[in-house]
């Protein structure tokens, strides 16, 4: 049972710590006079201080609850259930469902969630409260994560209480989940502004009441390391402590490594550090850096980016492009200096490969871009130069980047044919489009020229964007109409990005898509006044030049035969 194997973690924390030897499992110091290091081992030169005597520390995941507490998201029970799915697949270890006093509507989220039969424990906050437990009852769930006031401005100016009373009502709410076979966890609210004796006695009495664990919150993301070392330490004394950081100071992941080294041993967090303010810690962020810098096990590290991925696209929170494991830069190189490096060694200007966390390293050109990382792009799609070319063709490239403009695969392979002096049969091209995106239903029709056919189709979607993409998806795949009746072409859109680069109500915008299809992947952008336009632009010509590769190296039909098989 899974929580029995969370808890059996957190005994043998305890044992190791009150042992006579807890020393005996650190790393060897950095000096010394041993053997000289092997190259395996001079690339961990990095990870030789232990953090915590655990070789697995659990996470727990509320990204379905506090993360969707950030404002202007809110997930269907569909999208709740996507994502419990993806997070139990990655080997998340406990997944807060929701908050079960929120609304009926919540409730059959939650109790969609605890349907599932995942391997996570499930469960939801509860207020102190004795409702709020007969909700989570109510719902299925495996256990809940109790949140009491722990600080005097929550006790007295919140909840209009004294500490005695806090203490009393929550050894009587502890008692009564446990005489209902919940799994328990109490969590002191505004605990790192707590007075530390009271914070102790609070959570203390809810371990003699039966609860399961105890955690530490940083509520405001107010506190420090320091601050968060001295008050887990006493908890951890007391029994199996969790933590819950948040990011106000940029302290998030700071604190989570404070509070492991002390005593520690689950994580709270969201995915991509979704939630209220600044947000929580990202869970992605701790358990590549326990991995890659503790030797410390979480979850599967290779599905870490599918999973901020489905978060992102839930909650329509963009990936911050220079974000950790998730961003779009995070393993993208444009300086000549690390793209040659890089070619030569992937470690040299990366700490961890991204296949790791489920990435792809990618080469982004622009006037930093030298003759090595132009060639190897040119390479991805097959396309050979001579030295003279690429002189001509880096040149240019710096050029565009020069004038502020990111170089895209379409721009890179419009350079390389017109210094070849090749030209270009589009495959794929629009001819027209037309949107509309008033009333309940934003509708999009496109036709394309499709080798010598036309194809015509339309789509709707949650905007006029969208349903042009369907439009387009729908013309290609052979199912808008009798002229789109033919073999179908599917592709992915990796990422959409759009800028505006002129100001004001006709501001000018500039659209920047990432589009694949099998193996092959193309960046294409489009400027236009009129932000759909650009879209579908993109789209089309995206989708053109991978058809066009496709094609050349016969792993796919031309394009007229696309029109009438």
């Amino acid at each position: 049972m899974i929580v029995r194997r969370i808890e059996e973690v957190a005994s043998r924390r305890l044992a190791v710590k009150f042992s006579d030897d807890s020393d005996s499992g650190a790393r060897p110091p950095r000096g010394g006079t041993g053997p000289e290091p092997t190259a395996e081992q001079m690339d961990s030169l990095l990870t030789r201080t232990p953090l915590t005597t655990l070789d697995e520390v659990q996470l727990l995941d509320t990204t379905l609850r506090d993360g969707e507490q950030m404002p202007g998201v809110s997930l269907t029970p569909a999208e709740k259930v996507d994502i419990a799915r993806e997070l139990d697949a990655a080997g998340m270890h406990l997944i807060e469902a929701g908050s079960a006093c929120t609304s009926e509507g919540e409730r059959e989220a939650i109790r969609r969630v605890a349907d599932e039969g995942l391997d996570a424990t499930v469960t939801s906050f509860a207020r102190g409260v004795k409702r709020d437990v007969d909700h989570a009852l109510d719902c299925g769930v495996d256990g809940i994560n109790l949140v009491v006031p722990a600080s005097d401005k929550h006790v007295e100016t919140k909840v209009g209480s004294t500490r005695d009373e806090v203490v009393d009502r929550t050894v009587e709410l502890v008692e009564y989940a446990k005489d209902h076979d919940l799994w328990v966890e109490v969590l002191g609210e505004d605990g790192s502004r707590a007075d530390l004796d009271y914070l102790e006695r609070l959570l203390g009495a809810g371990l003699d009441a039966g609860a399961d664990r105890i955690c530490y919150c940083d509520t405001v993301g107010a506190a420090d390391p320091e601050r968060t070392a001295e008050v887990v330490s006493r908890l951890a004394d007391r029994g199996p402590t969790s933590l819950h950081t948040h990011d106000d100071l940029g302290f998030g992941v700071a604190n989570v490594h404070a509070g492991l080294k002390t005593g520690a041993d689950t994580v709270h967090g969201t995915v991509m550090g979704v939630g209220e303010r600044a947000g929580n810690v990202a869970l992605e962020e701790v358990a590549i850096a326990l991995d890659q810098s503790y030797d410390i096990d979480t979850v599967e590290l290779e599905r870490l980016y599918r999973l901020c991925r489905a978060v992102s696209e839930a909650t329509g929170v963009a990936l911050p492009p220079n974000k950790a494991v998730c961003g779009a830069n995070a393993f993208a190189h444009e300086s000549g200096i690390h793209t040659d490096g890089t070619l030569k060694d992937g470690t040299m200007y990366e700490p961890y490969p991204p296949e790791t966390v489920g990435r792809e390293r990618r080469l982004v050109l622009g006037k930093h871009a030298g003759r090595a990382g132009v060639k190897a792009a040119l390479a991805e799609h097959d396309v050979a130069v001579d030295d003279d070319e690429l002189s001509e063709v880096v040149s240019r490239v710096k050029e565009l980047g020069d004038r502020g403009k990111r170089v895209t695969d379409a721009d890179l392979l419009a350079i390389t044919e017109d210094v070849q002096g090749r030209e270009r049969d589009r495959r794929v091209e629009l001819v027209d489009l037309s949107a509309t995106s008033g009333g309940n239903l934003p509708t999009a029709s496109v036709r394309l020229r499709v080798g010598d056919d036309e194809r015509v189709a339309s789509g709707t979607g949650d905007g006029p964007v969208d349903a042009g993409l369907e439009a387009v998806r729908a013309a290609l795949a052979g199912d808008g109409s009798e002229q789109g009746a033919g073999k179908g072409v599917s592709f992915e859109l990796d990422s959409y990005h759009v800028d505006a680069i002129t100001g004001g109500t006709d501001a000018v915008v500039t659209v920047e898509v990432d589009l694949s299809r099998g193996d092959r992947s193309v960046s294409v952008s489009a400027t236009d006044a009129d932000i759909t336009r650009a879209s579908v632009v993109a789209m089309v010509d995206g989708i053109d030049r991978l058809l066009s590769a496709a094609a050349e190296d016969g792993s796919a039909p031309d394009a007229a035969s696309l029109a009438d098989d």
